[in-house]
């Protein structure tokens, strides 16, 4: 989606609420050198209330936020605290966020992530050694970023975990005829005395009959890993070795070699250090375009990376409003490659100008957007190696229905809405696309909802949605267009109240549609 990603969040609120699994940005850091959203872009409260247009240009103006500026931090805490708000409501029970970010704001966004999220769905603070150089910093050399990792509800979220790989497995079991490995049944670090689980201090009976209880090294009461009923089915299914240690016994768990098809996991860790860097993010970019068009994006391998510790499911959504160069639509895309998986992006890209001195501008790409964009295609096609047709996008508009203004304050005022009303309600030479494509979100339809286009026997125009969850009418109506809708008993029927020829006629269709169960809406 082309467009200022605040009013794109704005709009997407019905259709995608609690329906995205991941979400991923990339804001601008703050480091006094980059760009913060300018959120007046609505022209001047009066221009907006008697127009009801918005000005594109002003829209998609940037604003510089300089180190000298009395509000250096609060300007981008402000421009960040209204996407986050929103974004939020767009996360799954189960969905996470990740927010890439550096010194500059790594201490506000937490404050700022606490407060939207809940300090108590904090997950961590991810250290990513992904910048390369760094040599010309005054003090140190800043080689590493962060990841600000939130879940929507900590108690619903079930994180992913890594594949364990090159294991040894140096013992055997002659009964099980399997490789095994061990390791302590008594629990060690953290909670491991006995007063930190007094449930799990319990004693086991060893080969020669005798009582073993958990002591840690120094002597001292501790407990075991698992529960006594749990430690007594896996004594009696073989998965604990007794090793005899002189007069005492080593009590242990048997992990087994995984069988065919199977794997042993372990937790990912906070410190990312090889999992790409902008180095070889860049290096991506200039493989797809033959050129250096945009600076330091992220490798795919990081996006790849945080998709497994979200636990994505193959047909799960991502949502990527800061979506710079496109690097997370370009991972998922392969990710889907790979494991022959279905999962969805959105990336908003607002059409920030490229330097007309840039290799980017110079080469074609007048907007990031553009960039965003191009790559997706270059992407699509490396994958599949096919030539793409051109990458249909969504862009952000004002409305195509003309706005009622409710503070009207004189009788001239009054008397031009009443004018600008007796004519249709769309504005004039709009395209059916764009009213459909605003009447399903403004329905809560997703924007790659299933639409059919269903043509009567006189010839006009219907779009069936979602397989008649709501049939629209856009070009014209006629008796046997309500007929049609009749018999095929949509649960809505929507058209535009200036197809009607006279109120008797919307009166009698009505109450047509209404013997026949179906619900108009008239707009």
């Amino acid at each position: 989606i082309e467009g200022e990603n605040l009013e794109v969040l704005k709009i997407l609120q019905k259709s995608y609420y609690g329906k995205v699994k991941m979400i991923y940005i990339d804001p601008p850091y703050n480091t006094g050198n980059d760009f913060v959203y300018n959120d007046a872009f609505a022209g001047t409260q009066k221009e907006y209330i008697e127009t009801g247009n918005i000005n594109i240009n002003r829209l998609n103006a940037l604003q510089k936020n300089t180190k000298d500026s009395g509000k250096y931090h609060s300007s981008w805490l402000s421009m960040m605290y209204p996407r986050l708000f929103m974004a939020r409501n767009l996360l799954r029970e189960d969905g996470v966020i990740f927010i890439s970010i550096d010194d500059n704001e790594q201490a506000n966004l937490k404050l700022l992530m606490d407060e939207i999220f809940g300090e108590e769905n904090f997950v961590s603070s991810i250290i990513w050694k992904g910048k390369g150089g760094g040599a010309d910093n005054k003090y140190l050399m800043q080689t590493i970023e962060y990841l600000m990792f939130y879940a929507k509800n900590k108690i619903e979220f079930t994180i992913g975990e890594e594949i364990k790989e090159d294991e040894a497995f140096p013992k055997y079991d002659t009964i099980k005829k399997r490789n095994y490995k061990t390791q302590l049944a008594r629990k060690w670090g953290s909670n491991s005395k006995r007063e930190d689980r007094p449930n799990l201090y319990y004693p086991i009976i060893t080969p020669n009959n005798n009582e073993v209880f958990p002591k840690l090294p120094d002597g001292t009461e501790g407990c075991w890993r698992w529960s006594r009923t749990k430690m007594e089915n896996e004594i009696k299914m073989g998965n604990v070795e007794f090793i005899p240690d002189g007069d005492k016994w080593i009590i242990y768990e048997k992990i087994f070699e995984p069988l065919e098809g199977e794997f042993n996991t372990k937790k990912f860790a906070n410190l990312f250090d090889n999992v790409g860097t902008t180095a070889s993010g860049t290096k991506q970019i200039q493989d797809l375009f033959n050129g250096k068009i945009f600076d330091f994006p992220k490798p795919t391998s990081l996006i790849t990376h945080l998709i497994k510790i979200s636990d994505v499911d193959s047909t799960d959504l991502i949502l990527d409003f800061f979506a710079g160069s496109g690097t997370t639509a370009q991972a998922v895309m392969e990710l889907n490659a790979e494991d022959g998986g279905n999962r969805q992006f959105i990336c908003v890209q607002m059409p920030e100008p490229t330097d007309p001195k840039s290799e980017a501008y110079k080469a074609g790409y007048k907007t990031i957007a553009d960039i965003t964009k191009a790559r997706i295609q270059k992407v699509y096609e490396k994958i599949n190696n096919v030539k793409m047709p051109p990458l249909g996008v969504w862009g952000l508009s004002p409305s195509n229905f003309k706005l009622w203004q409710s503070n009207i304050e004189t009788e001239e005022e009054l008397s031009l809405q009443l004018e600008l009303y007796a004519q249709p309600h769309t504005k004039p030479e709009t395209p059916e696309i764009n009213l459909l494509t605003e009447l399903m979100l403004k329905a809560g339809f997703m924007l790659n909802a299933d639409v059919q286009i269903i043509t009567t026997p006189d010839g006009i125009k219907l779009y069936d949605i979602e397989n008649g969850t709501m049939t629209v009418a856009l070009s014209a109506l006629s008796e046997t267009v309500i007929l049609t809708i009749c018999q095929r008993k949509p649960a809505a029927f929507v058209c535009l109240d200036s197809l009607f020829e006279s109120d008797v006629q919307k009166s009698n269709w009505s109450l047509q549609l209404t013997d026949a169960g179906v619900n108009l809406q008239v707009l």
